[in-house]
């Protein structure tokens, strides 16, 4: 279960010990005590939400660990800082896990909050002020529940949301409330909200911070995932961990080996075929010397219409997500876990990229030799001829990588104007930036999303060791060259855990898929889900071409590739807009 807080912030120093007690009385049920008072701040935090008051005055909330691994359970394990800014950077760069960081400024009347990097933390962060009174919180019902925050929807992110799906942004759905994105410190201050950019991947890209071996490379990537991993399942009582049969749940699950947490293995299967990777998942389980379950996707699980999670800000819950959901947190019930584990992000920090960026980069940085070297690997990759790896890496170096994808138009109106918040801040990158850094880093930002996308969270935490910040760090110091290193993407990750992967497993290219399972959805809900969209709100507030739709949505199978997808994903904001006032 994700950490829970609020913290109320009145700069005129005008919060009277009985409204303090009013609100700990309004969210009574959510075991919600104070945890830091002071003439302008007021702190709350459920009672399972660890926290810390450090020797400055500063609260300290949830989970820290040491570069090594040991978790920080007492101030005094911290030094004496000089002032708050040191503080922070302090933090970040010597510490990791999923923390936020409160500072209250009470000559000033502001308060300076400071959220974990991880793009997939356990602490979640939205913020809003109004008439000088500010919130941050956890979970944006708990500020309505005091009457801090009244819910109304966003029209114009929902827009950019149906613009730019993949987009991750501080923009919320909801009118006046942002999120503090990972990396950030926000500064409330009056009738102002300001944020800065404490930790950037940046940082881990220069050349002074590359690696310039792939041994050495390998070796602190696999530190950092066991590291990473076995500190962070030594806080749980038990663990369900999701093996999906692919590289990196695999990893995740070896590095799991020797740890005291009990752990339940599964792994999912469809009643249609493409997903069935258990004589992957199996070989994993049997490392850990436990058995395999398998639980089962219905088709009838998958519906497009369904209740929202309060928390829920955007739009992000799908129906390939919602049926997985109901379906895990079935499984946790009957198991008794408290945690999920999942290789959610390998993609992107084992820097799976399918373009030939590692190749131009190769060739920017190490010449021609070593580029040609890369276009080879590239080639063999990807199975194409040296000359059009060689040919599609040289125009990767003339064209630099935009800094996010054009808007999808599709089934919205002709012509429609489609504003965009402008980049994501990891995405805006320095002027010397190499086109495979641009692409990964992009990708990471967009990994931020991930949490917002499963609900499940909300109930059980929800672990992805491959997304933190330790580990984050250790892969964007090795070059994207050398992750195609032989031809074989992921090829850092593969070298760093040879001697533990199964060969199956270590050699393995093919991944499952639901595509099959998602056709068979579409197929059996297209008739309901046109009138869904045809008859919603997103229609009435003229957001969405009826006329394309009702076409496209003639067809009772999906014939058009994976065009189908975009029906699913106009679903899923429709029917979060439909649950809110």
């Amino acid at each position: 279960m994700s950490f829970r807080f609020l913290a109320v912030v009145d700069p005129a120093g005008n919060m009277s010990a009985e409204a303090v007690m009013q609100w700990e009385a309004a969210l009574g049920d959510a075991h919600m005590y104070r945890q830091l008072v002071s003439a302008t701040l007021v702190v709350l935090a459920s009672e399972r939400t660890p926290s810390m008051l450090l020797a400055d005055g500063s609260l300290l909330l949830g989970h820290v660990f040491s570069k090594e691994g040991l978790r920080i359970q007492d101030a005094r394990q911290f030094p004496a800082f000089k002032d708050a800014t040191e503080a922070r950077r302090h933090l970040i760069e010597q510490y990791w896990g999923p923390y936020l960081l409160v500072q209250a400024d009470d000559e000033r009347g502001g308060v300076t909050v400071l959220r974990e990097p991880s793009p997939h933390s356990d602490v979640s962060c939205f913020y809003g002020l109004q008439d000088g009174v500010g919130f941050v919180t956890s979970d944006i019902a708990l500020a309505e529940r005091i009457g801090l925050y009244r819910r109304q929807i966003d029209w114009d992110a929902i827009l950019r949301r149906l613009a730019f799906p993949q987009h991750k942004s501080a923009h919320t759905a909801l009118a006046g409330v942002h999120e503090l994105l990972p990396g950030q410190a926000l500064r409330l201050q009056g009738s102002e909200a300001t944020t800065s950019q404490m930790w950037t991947p940046w940082t881990f890209v220069t050349p002074d911070a590359r690696h310039r071996n792939a041994n050495g490379a390998a070796a602190d990537v696999r530190q950092a995932v066991s590291t990473a991993t076995t500190t962070l399942v030594s806080i749980d009582h038990a663990i369900l961990l999701e093996l999906s049969g692919g590289l990196d749940s695999s990893i995740v699950g070896t590095s799991l080996r020797g740890t005291h947490t009990p752990i339940v293995c599964t792994s999912l299967v469809t009643t249609v075929p493409g997903a069935d990777e258990r004589a992957y998942a199996i070989q994993i389980a049997n490392q850990l010397g436990v058995e395999l379950h398998t639980e089962t996707l219905h088709i009838d699980d998958a519906t497009f219409e369904f209740d929202v999670h309060p928390q829920c800000t955007v739009p992000r819950v799908g129906v390939l997500q919602h049926a997985v959901d109901r379906v895990m947190l079935a499984a946790a019930a009957r198991h008794g876990i408290d945690a999920f584990f999942s290789g959610g992000g390998g993609d992107t920090i084992f820097c799976a990229l399918d373009t030939a960026a590692p190749a131009a980069d190769a060739m920017r940085v190490r010449g021609p030799a070593a580029g040609v070297a890369a276009v080879r690997d590239l080639a063999t990759l990807h199975q194409c001829t040296l000359w059009k790896a060689g040919r599609l890496a040289l125009r990767k170096l003339r064209r630099a990588a935009g800094a996010d994808r054009p808007p999808d138009s599709s089934f919205l109106p002709p012509g429609i104007d489609t504003p965009n918040t402008g980049p994501h801040p990891w995405a805006v990158a320095p002027s010397d930036a190499l086109p495979g850094d641009m692409e990964r880093i992009r990708s990471l930002a967009i990994c931020q999303a991930y949490r917002d996308s499963l609900a499940r969270g909300e109930a059980f935490t929800m672990r992805m060791p491959l997304l933190a910040q330790p580990v984050v760090e250790a892969c964007l110091r090795t070059p994207t060259w050398m992750w195609i290193a032989g031809g074989k993407n992921r090829a850092v990750a593969r070298a760093a855990f040879a001697d533990r992967l199964p060969p199956d497993i270590l050699h393995r290219r093919s991944k499952g898929t639901f595509m099959s399972y998602l056709g068979a959805v579409y197929t059996r809900n297209r008739a309901p889900m046109r009138d869904f969209l045809l008859q919603g709100r997103l229609q009435q507030e003229g957001l969405l071409d009826t006329t394309a739709i009702a076409e496209f949505m003639r067809h009772d199978s999906p014939e058009r590739g994976e065009a189908f997808t975009r029906i699913f994903d106009l679903c899923m904001v429709e029917n979060w807009v439909r649950h809110q006032p």
